[in-house]
């Protein structure tokens, strides 16, 4: 496997990782048609579990079916295909090294009350399926949340002693923040710096918004002139949170939006030094073709 600078330059920033886990993290930096250029776009198939199958699917039928997310993928040209545990055992044989592929161990569903997730996969799954790296949520601010890092901790101790990539999803919820508090700017990278600090390779967050939500932290941002004002420099503030950028950190995309906007997104986070995107309904909910030729867009902006 030859080692762009880019990808070179991103594995030295893992000092502590065996050859293994930087083989894997090699595999999505070196897969589809961003290879070797230090971006990723990942597609995530789990809103079946978070929001149910009519939600998630029935926009566009052909989604119900396990094989046509990994066909998607691979056509687009992506960086990696994650899914949880019974989808990726539907088509990891078939479609074997086709993508990388990462296990989504733990999700929750729109049937509870509670904000906190369920281990659904484990390590030894995802060495069977053939997977590059494993995936994990948590929910800062939520009562579990303390339960949650440390359900964490044991899986990523067990995947980086087997050569996996850890991806973590580290999205705030709790009873301190309403829906917009979820993606301010400041919770937004207070979520991506202990998605850093519990050990993730990868870090997902959400966009932030032009918001300060903590009363805590408005003193900080106001008097050390922390520029939010556009979303470049929202996504550049979130990436510094992020180890000064030694943490590859990726955009998730959110409900499905117009293509307009979503492409607006995706410039920002590119504008901003992020690392690419991991995007879901915004392209399995169009029809394929459709599909193929917005992602053709996505990965148009992260190569320029």
């Amino acid at each position: 496997m030859t080692l762009t600078p880019q990808v070179k330059a991103i594995l030295d920033q893992y000092e502590s990782d065996n050859p293994g886990t930087k083989t894997n993290l090699a595999r999505f930096l070196n897969a589809g048609k961003l290879a070797g250029t230090g971006k990723l776009v990942v597609l995530p198939v789990d809103q079946g579990f978070e929001h149910g199958p009519a939600r998630s699917f029935a926009a566009n039928p052909a989604a119900y079916d396990p094989h046509y997310h990994f066909e998607l993928a691979i056509e687009a040209g992506l960086s990696g295909y994650a899914a949880p545990l019974g989808m990726l055992e539907c088509g990891a044989a078939k479609y074997a090294s086709e993508i990388p592929l990462i296990l989504k161990c733990n999700s929750s569903n729109s049937l509870a009350t509670e904000k906190d997730q369920a281990v659904t996969g484990t390590v030894a799954d995802a060495l069977r399926l053939g997977c590059a790296g494993i995936g994990f949520t948590i929910y800062p601010g939520s009562e579990y949340c303390f339960e949650q890092m440390e359900e964490f901790r044991e899986l990523a101790a067990e995947a980086k002693a087997a050569g996996l990539a850890v991806i973590l999803w580290s999205y705030p919820r709790g009873p301190l923040l309403n829906k917009p508090a979820e993606t301010a700017v400041d919770v937004c990278a207070y979520a991506a710096h202990m998605a850093a600090l519990c050990g993730a390779h990868i870090i997902k967050v959400k966009p932030p918004q032009e918001l300060v939500a903590l009363d805590a932290n408005k003193a900080a941002y106001e008097q050390n002139n922390i520029d939010i004002s556009t979303l470049p420099a929202r996504i550049r503030h979130v990436v510094q949170s992020s180890f000064a950028g030694r943490r590859i950190v990726i955009f998730s995309g959110g409900d499905k939006t117009g293509t307009d906007n979503l492409l607006s997104t995706i410039q920002g986070i590119q504008d901003g030094g992020g690392f690419g995107s991991i995007i879901g309904r915004n392209v399995f909910q169009r029809p394929k073709a459709e599909a193929l030729d917005l992602l053709d867009k996505i990965i148009t902006i992260f190569k320029s």
